[in-house]
C-alpha cells in the first residue's frame, strides 16, 4: 500500500520576502523582486539586474561561527528549512522518530561564491591561504547535510542536482521516499546563490538573460512578445512532507496533498528544450496521480521569460493537455521572483500550496503584449480567484532534465 503524502510546512527565502505572509502578499500585489545588483561592480556586464536578497541575516538562524563555514546557498537552505519545520509545528526530537525524518534540499550549482572567493585567494596568495573549509562549504550536498545536522534528522539524506529542475526533483523524490515507506517525514526543496561575478558572466556569455537594465521590475516578462531572457534570482524554498497517517496522528495542519510526480529526459540538446520531453513529463505526472488532464485547474509554469523556452513550454502543455490546454490557467511566478535556478521548484511548490490554501492564482506580471505563439491563459498581471482542486508545477533544466509534480486540495 502506497502511503498518502501531504504538505504540512513551508518556508521561503526570496527577494519578495522571507516569511510566508509577506511573500504571498507581494505575489498577490504583483510586485517584482528584481532590482539593480549592488553586491559587486556590474558596470561591464550586459545584464546588471537580478532578484537579489538584500536583507538576509544568517545570524537569525544559526551560530555566527557556523554561518562563516557555510556558503550562502547553504545558509538559505538552513533558513528556509527551519522556517518550514516551524511552520509545520514539528519537533523532530519529541514528535517523531528522528531516524524516520529525511532531508533532500538540492542545488543546481552549489557553492559558487565560496569557489570564487577561495580561487581568488589561491591566485593572489598561494595554496596555503585556501580555507580548510573550502570543499565542505562548496559541494552541493551541504544544503542537505547541514540541514540534517541542525535538525537532527537521521533518515534518508540526499541531494539532487538537475539544474533548474532540482527543486521539483527533490520534492518528487521525497514524495516517493515517503510513499514507499522509507521515511515518515521529508524536509525537501532547493537553494541557490549564484548572483556572483562568475555566475552572471557565464549566463551573460550565453546571452540567456534580460538586458532590460533600465526597467528592472519589468525585465522578467514570460510569454510576452518583448521578453528578452530570464532574470536570475536567489534564495530557497522548502517543504515539509509527511505521510498522511503521521500528520493526522500529531494533528498537523495540511496545506495540500502530493498526488503525482513525473520525470523525463529530452535527449535532445544541452540548453535548448524539446517540447515533447516536457509534455511526456507532464503526462507521466498526471498518470501517476491517477487523474485525467481535464481535472487540472492550474499550472505553475517553468516560464523563464526566454524566447525559446516559453514557446516550447506552451507547445508542451498543448501536447499533454489537448483541448484542455486552452481551459487550464497557467502562470509564471518567475515574472516576480526571478529565476532561482535549482531553488525555483521549491519556491514554486510553496506557491502552489498557498494557491490551494487561499483559492487564488498568482499572476504573470509584465504580460502586456502576449506572444501570438504563446496563446494560452497566462493569468496576466492580476491574481485570480479560483475554485482550485488540482494544480501542477513544472521545472525544466539544462541537459534536458524535466520534473513535474501534481498537488491536490486535501480531502480526508
Amino acid at each position: 500500500m502506497k502511503q498518502r503524502v501531504v504538505i504540512t510546512g513551508m518556508g521561503v527565502v526570496t527577494s519578495l520576502g522571507s516569511d510566508l505572509n509577506t511573500f504571498w502578499n507581494n505575489l498577490m500585489e504583483g510586485k517584482s523582486g528584481v532590482s539593480n545588483i549592488e553586491a559587486f561592480d556590474v558596470s561591464e556586464y550586459p545584464t546588471r539586474i537580478a532578484a537579489s536578497i538584500k536583507d538576509f541575516n544568517p545570524d537569525e538562524f544559526m551560530d555566527k561561527k557556523e554561518a562563516r563555514r557555510m556558503d550562502r546557498f547553504v545558509q538559505f537552505a538552513v533558513a528556509a528549512s527551519l522556517k518550514a519545520v516551524a511552520d509545520a509545528k514539528l519537533n523532530i526530537q519529541e514528535d517523531t522518530d528522528p531516524e524516520r525524518v529525511g532531508v533532500m534540499v538540492g542545488s543546481g550549482i552549489g557553492g559558487l561564491g565560496t569557489w570564487e572567493d577561495e580561487h581568488n585567494k589561491l591566485l593572489e596568495k598561494g595554496p596555503k591561504r585556501v580555507s580548510p573549509f573550502f570543499i565542505p562549504m562548496m559541494i552541493a550536498n551541504m544544503g542537505s547535510g547541514q540541514v540534517s545536522m541542525i535538525l537532527g534528522a537521521k533518515g534518508p539524506n540526499s541531494t539532487t542536482v538537475t539544474a533548474c529542475a532540482t527543486g521539483t526533483h527533490s520534492i518528487g523524490d521525497s514524495f516517493r521516499t515517503i510513499q514507499r515507506g522509507d521515511a515518515d517525514v521529508m524536509v525537501c526543496g532547493g537553494a541557490e546563490a549564484t548572483i556572483r561575478p562568475t555566475g552572471m558572466a557565464g549566463f551573460c556569455a550565453m546571452r540567456a538573460m534580460s538586458t532590460r537594465n533600465e526597467e528592472p521590475e519589468k525585465a522578467s516578462r514570460p510569454f510576452d512578445t518583448d521578453r528578452d531572457g530570464f532574470v536570475m534570482g536567489e534564495g530557497a524554498g522548502v517543504l515539509v512532507l509527511e505521510s498522511l497517517e503521521h500528520a493526522q496522528k500529531r494533528g498537523a495542519h495540511i496545506y495540500a496533498e502530493v498526488i503525482g510526480y513525473g520525470m523525463s529526459g529530452d535527449a535532445h540538446h544541452m540548453t535548448e528544450p524539446d517540447p515533447t520531453g516536457a509534455a511526456r513529463c507532464m503526462t507521466k505526472a498526471i498518470q501517476d496521480a491517477g487523474i485525467t488532464p481535464e481535472v487540472v485547474d492550474y499550472i505553475n509554469a517553468h516560464g523563464t521569460s526566454t524566447p525559446v523556452g516559453d514557446k516550447s513550454e506552451t507547445t508542451a502543455v498543448k501536447l499533454a493537455f489537448g483541448d484542455h490546454a486552452y481551459k487550464v490557467a497557467v502562470s509564471s511566478t518567475k515574472s516576480m521572483t526571478g529565476h532561482l535556478l535549482g531553488a525555483a521548484g521549491g519556491v514554486e511548490a510553496v506557491i502552489c500550496g498557498l494557491s490551494l490554501e487561499h483559492g487564488v492564482i498568482a499572476p504573470t506580471i509584465n504580460l502586456d503584449n502576449q506572444d501570438p505563439e504563446c496563446d494560452l491563459d497566462y493569468v496576466p498581471n492580476v491574481p485570480r480567484k479560483a475554485d482550485l482542486h488540482v494544480v501542477m508545477s513544472n521545472s525544466f533544466g539544462f541537459g534536458g532534465h524535466n520534473a513535474t509534480i501534481v498537488l491536490k486540495k486535501y480531502e480526508a
